[in-house]
């Protein structure tokens, strides 16, 4: 068990306008995204962050939700890939080895070639056959190499902070990509800065190259070229994987394909952590797989793959959860009989009591003093538990999070109130 104490708030289900459909007036009868439970987190260990996320939640700053498939429009399952066997696509190589070949030569970026040439074989970089993802990956990296580039391009991993330069990029990328201009510096700091996750130190068995993180918790994994910061990757890097969160980058470089390639990228970290003896590190989630959404469908081109029983939490095989995909709406992998076709909304459904004995097994802080001191009281002795909204925001955590997991986390009502 971590030493850490993970405090939530529970906010109950909730529902918002799906980003994945067409536009308004479309073929789409249900244009909402729906949650099951949600909570927002004060603090979070990354032991009890990874055990949530393979129940189907995900974060967005501080907010953890865990969507609810059978009525969302567009249901999303949590999806990832087994790094240990990955071995990059041929089109996956080329990305890399273009990508490289401009850092190399300084090709204007309007001006990319798409030849099939192997970097490793060029002047510059020394020869590699079999491809090596970790190899390529590095290749164009001033930090591995002495060589002298057209193109000076690093990345760098950093713990979650603002600054303005991030926030730059990230107006421009509202701007230019999502055709917003209502963004905000507090708006970019809740969404893509602030983090629950306490920083928690990796026990690697091996001495660990400085580019690889020490602790566990949310990062920034910043690209720049030339000094200038092109794109930003989120991450958690959690005990068992590297979990993508968000993705941005300036418009003038689209062509080159960035997020596809900080996929490749943040796989590699996860295969390097492990072979540096991070050893439950095996994985990289690549956030949610939305099979109804074509533009999404793209994260099933990085194999093996595995979604996450809705159900059951139980991992299966992506090849053998596209037929199920293609044929339901709302898909469950471990028991196929529970799949709906459609869109025929099932009803609401409340979170459902939990038995006495359990929730004495959960606690919420009661009283905090000045001196720091916290005192818990199990949920129904809390004076909040008279209150029917609170017992079903409880029912909801509890049915979302599981009896096990749930008993782990500290609830905190005064956090929302």
């Amino acid at each position: 068990m971590t030493s850490f104490i993970s405090v939530v708030s529970p906010t109950g289900p909730g529902s918002s306008m799906c980003g994945y459909c067409g536009p308004p007036g479309g073929r789409s009868q249900s244009r909402s995204s729906h949650n099951t439970a949600g909570f927002v987190a004060s603090q979070l260990s990354c032991e009890i962050y990874q055990k949530i996320i393979d129940r189907g939640w995900r974060r967005s700053g501080t907010y953890c939700y865990k969507p609810d498939l059978k009525r969302s429009c567009c249901p999303s399952y949590t999806i990832k890939l087994d790094i240990l066997e990955f071995k990059p696509s041929k089109s996956q190589r080329k990305l890399i080895n273009r990508w490289n070949r401009f850092v190399l030569r300084g090709n204007r970026i309007d001006d990319v070639t798409m030849d099939n040439a192997d970097t490793s074989s060029k002047k510059g970089f020394s020869k590699a056959p079999p491809f090596s993802l970790v190899h390529s990956i590095h290749a164009s990296e001033s930090l591995f190499s002495d060589e002298k580039f057209a193109r000076t391009f690093e990345t760098t991993l950093e713990r979650s902070v603002f600054t303005p330069e991030k926030y730059s990029l990230f107006e421009r990328y509202q701007n230019e990509i999502h055709h917003d201009n209502d963004t905000t510096s507090s708006g970019f700091k809740r969404f893509l800065v602030e983090s629950p996750l306490e920083y928690e130190p990796i026990p690697y068995t091996k001495r660990r190259p400085r580019h690889l993180p020490s602790h566990y918790g949310s990062y920034h994994q910043l690209y720049r070229v030339d000094g200038e910061l092109i794109a930003m990757a989120v991450v958690d890097i959690l005990p068992n994987c590297v979990s993508s969160v968000y993705f941005i980058y300036d418009k003038k470089w689209e062509k080159h394909s960035l997020g596809k390639l900080s996929a490749l990228r943040e796989a590699c970290l996860a295969n390097e952590m492990h072979d540096a003896g991070a050893l439950g590190m095996n994985a990289l989630y690549l956030a949610f797989y939305i099979h109804s959404c074509q533009k999404m469908r793209y994260k099933a081109d990085y194999s093996p793959s595995y979604l996450v029983d809705p159900e059951e939490f139980t991992w299966h095989p992506m090849e053998a959860c596209i037929p199920l995909l293609d044929k339901y709406r709302y898909a469950c992998f471990t028991h196929p009989e529970h799949s709906l076709e459609g869109s025929r909304d099932p009803g609401p459904e409340s979170g459902q009591p939990v038995p006495d004995d359990v929730l004495c097994e959960i606690s919420i802080i009661d009283s905090m003093q000045d001196d720091g001191v916290v005192t818990v009281v199990p949920i129904n002795s809390s004076t909040s538990w008279k209150r029917r909204d609170f017992r079903e925001e409880v029912y909801s955590h509890i049915n979302g999070l599981g009896v096990d997991l749930s008993k782990d986390i500290i609830l905190s009502y005064s956090m929302i109130i």
